[in-house]
């Protein structure tokens, strides 16, 4: 998704810092505009969060321990990642963070739940629940099964909607459109593919709030 992101960033006149924690994946994130620092956001904590946020206005966290069916990661990545993000973003001074979880996460999981899958719901489910909970200025956004294809450009974006995919083309342009819309603030919505354009929706979504 970061892939996405920080070029549209850019065009919006934005300067993205990305966090890696390797070396090797620096020449391809500077060559899509990003500014690129070091970060081993399992390993390392908050005050070194801190520091790499350092002159940042903005906190974008879409963070994910992956597909790879490590429980453990679900907790280090999803959800501590998440933790020791709100916790720099306090003592950096940032106020928007912008966090990606996932569609449904607060529903009530059945007994029968994959080990891997509660795993990863409760984490998301947790980090969400910190941010709702933080003095920041956030805008949480759940989407639906995230997929490789091009961007559409449209979207459905409100409180809850039915379950459905959508680009991580198009959650990139959603995240630009939040980040600096103070109507977006202390909003989560749930996000899937739709009919309308990316303004368009949320300019609907937080015409629900106004109304």
């Amino acid at each position: 998704m970061a892939r996405h992101l920080h070029p549209l960033l850019v065009e919006a006149g934005h300067q993205p810092v990305a966090l890696v924690r390797k070396e090797e994946q620096r020449a391809a994130l500077e060559q899509a505009g990003a500014e690129v620092r070091l970060l081993d956001i399992e390993a390392q904590h908050a005050d070194a969060f801190a520091e790499a946020f350092a002159g940042c206005d903005a906190v974008v966290f879409a963070a994910g321990g992956g597909p790879d069916g490590n429980i453990d990661r679900k907790r280090t990545v999803d959800l501590e990642g998440s933790l020791k993000s709100i916790a720099a973003a306090k003592t950096s001074g940032i106020r928007r963070f912008v966090q990606v979880s996932a569609i449904g996460v607060d529903n009530e999981l059945p007994s029968d739940t994959e080990d891997v899958w509660r795993a990863y719901v409760e984490a998301k489910r947790g980090a969400d629940q910190a941010l709702r909970e933080s003095d920041l200025d956030w805008t949480i956004l759940r989407p639906g099964r995230l997929t490789d294809d091009a961007a559409t450009g449209r979207v459905l974006l409100a409180d809850e909607v039915e379950r459905g995919d959508v680009t991580r083309a198009d959650v990139a342009a959603v995240i630009v459109a939040v980040l600096e819309d103070e109507r977006a603030v202390r909003r989560q919505w749930e996000l899937v593919g739709g009919d309308l354009a990316v303004t368009d929706a949320v300019a609907a979504a937080v015409g629900d709030q106004e109304g």
